[in-house]
């Protein structure tokens, strides 16, 4: 066909198929059907509906297998009532027989071995009972009986064409049983999530009262009885008051976490340059006494993001190299660069740094770098940070600064709308 062309180019038409090859023509249109839901019942409903519509049959039912594997369930129907043939063993009749050895089974209602269901189908006007097993992946997953009040042509032709749309239905079966167990899954998870985000809440707001308390009682403890407390007992003291401000501070930590995965993020136009003064300011003191460098972009830059979740990423990031950089710790720098898809915020310092194992593990929840021991914190700010650069369709990664410390890297997606 192609000896003296290069190629072929013919526009599809479904009516010209159907003047071509009908057979074709139905695989088809029963295949598009299929594919056009993922619902159950809409696949069983419609699938005994396109057998009537393509063929002279009088009744489509389509029984599917239980759990057990012993019986068939009647899941829908099409044409004759019915009643009485709701559920068949799997040993029992054409339709078990089919499902049993896995073979299309056509024969005369007369022909059947229990006189009683022979009664039954004759009363419905049945002479021929059709047997498709709906078969996927080698498992029969039920059966299509098709029935009819006349005799039928029955040719090779026409069996390979029951075949091929049992095997489509199946398959389609298959997929929407898929698709609702998903669903099932996602439910079940959505219901984890809302009872952990609730736990959280919950919990963190029943532990603050009575830490604050503490605290508040030790102090004041402290400061009236001091005298009466030997050093011992003013130390229990402080270290009870520490302990209280420790609490405070992981379930504000826990709280801001919670936030940052779940929240609805309020996106707005926002000057980076703004977060970074107000930062500078809220951080100046101990700039100062430590007589910190403060470096950031010599020019002011527009992002599209939720205000409050950078500066929370700014923030935990510079608080990070103030708590971690050490002693010798002389700068802290603040970064912007971006390309064609994203905005890239860093946070650099000259300090201690993070060791190379370490970049990956310290975005987790409550880990900790052991460099770290002995320095308050709640291990949650970097899994902070990780979180909402996901949720602001980036990502969150450190590296080794230029000489010496670290440069943590914080990705925002350009493509973010307006909210």
């Amino acid at each position: 066909m192609l000896r003296d062309k290069k190629y072929i180019s013919i526009n599809f038409s479904e009516t010209d198929l159907t003047e071509r090859n009908k057979e074709l023509s139905v695989i088809l249109d029963i295949s598009n059907f299929l594919s056009s839901s993922l619902k159950i019942d809409d696949v069983l409903n419609g699938a005994a509906f396109k057998m009537l519509e393509h063929f002279e049959f009088d009744s489509c039912r389509i029984y599917l297998m239980d759990k057990s594997g012993r019986h068939l369930n009647l899941a829908a129907f099409r044409g004759t009532d019915p009643g009485g043939l709701e559920r068949v063993g799997i040993t029992e009749g054409f339709t078990g027989k089919a499902a049993r050895t896995h073979s299309f089974i056509a024969q005369h209602v007369s022909e059947l071995e229990d006189k009683k269901r022979a009664a039954l189908l004759t009363s419905k006007g049945f002479k021929i009972i059709i047997c498709v097993p709906l078969i996927a992946a080698g498992e029969v997953v039920g059966v299509m009986n098709l029935s009819s009040g006349k005799l039928i042509k029955l040719d090779q032709e026409m069996i390979d064409l029951l075949e091929v749309i049992g095997n489509q239905i199946s398959v389609a079966i298959k997929n929407a049983w898929f698709y609702e167990n998903i669903l099932k899954k996602k439910d079940k998870l959505l219901e984890k999530k809302n009872m952990i985000e609730f736990f959280a809440y919950s919990t963190s707001h029943d532990l603050k009262g009575p830490a604050i308390a503490i605290y508040g009682i030790s102090k004041l403890l402290n400061k009236k009885y001091s005298h009466i407390l030997n050093d011992k007992g003013r130390d229990y003291c402080e270290q009870i008051q520490k302990t209280s401000e420790q609490i405070v501070t992981l379930v504000e930590k826990i709280n801001i976490y919670v936030q940052a995965k779940v929240a609805p993020l309020n996106i707005e136009d926002i000057r980076i340059g703004e977060i970074i003064n107000e930062l500078k300011e809220e951080f100046s003191s101990v700039l100062e006494s430590r007589h910190i460098n403060w470096r950031k972009p010599k020019e002011d830059h527009l992002i599209r993001a939720d205000r409050l979740s950078i500066t929370r990423v700014l923030r935990n990031l510079v608080d990070n190299a103030l708590k971690y950089g050490g002693d010798n710790l002389s700068e802290i720098s603040i970064g912007y660069k971006e390309d064609e898809n994203l905005h890239f915020l860093s946070v650099g310092d000259d300090g201690v740094g993070v060791k190379k194992d370490q970049y990956e593990n310290i975005f987790r929840v409550y880990q900790r770098e052991k460099t770290s021991q002995g320095t308050a914190g709640a291990g949650l700010g970097l899994a902070i940070v990780k979180e909402v650069a996901e949720r602001h369709g980036g990502r969150a990664w450190a590296e080794p600064g230029p000489e010496k410390g670290t440069t943590f890297y914080v990705a925002i997606s350009k493509k973010l709308q307006r909210g």
